[in-house]
């Protein structure tokens, strides 16, 4: 199960741990994990363009964390906007992934 977890600090989100494997279908074939990994590195990326330096993303086996290192308006649009279509995401997936 992918478990992604939003942590908050007064209203704002602070970080984005996103960790596990769907186990919808064997790797290279699992289309949450697909969807996810679109929806995370296509955000990530937009806001780079942005604003290099509002986020820190730390990457592992399985697992992606982003830190949010100061405000700006646009980005933190971008990051609700991810979140929202993770959370969608896992309304149709609920035995593959969490949102939290």
């Amino acid at each position: 199960m992918i478990k992604v977890t939003v942590e908050k600090e007064k209203n704002r989100v602070k970080k984005i741990t996103i960790a596990g494997h769907a186990n919808y279908e064997e790797y290279g074939k699992d289309i949450v994990c697909s969807s996810v990994s679109s929806i995370v590195i296509t955000t990530v990326n937009g806001i780079i363009e942005i604003c290099p330096d509002y986020l820190v993303v730390q990457e592992g086996k399985d697992q992606m964390v982003i830190q949010i290192q100061k405000e700006d308006e646009i980005c933190e649009k971008l990051i609700h906007n991810m979140i929202s279509l993770l959370e969608e995401l896992s309304i149709n997936y609920p035995k593959n992934m969490i949102v939290k």
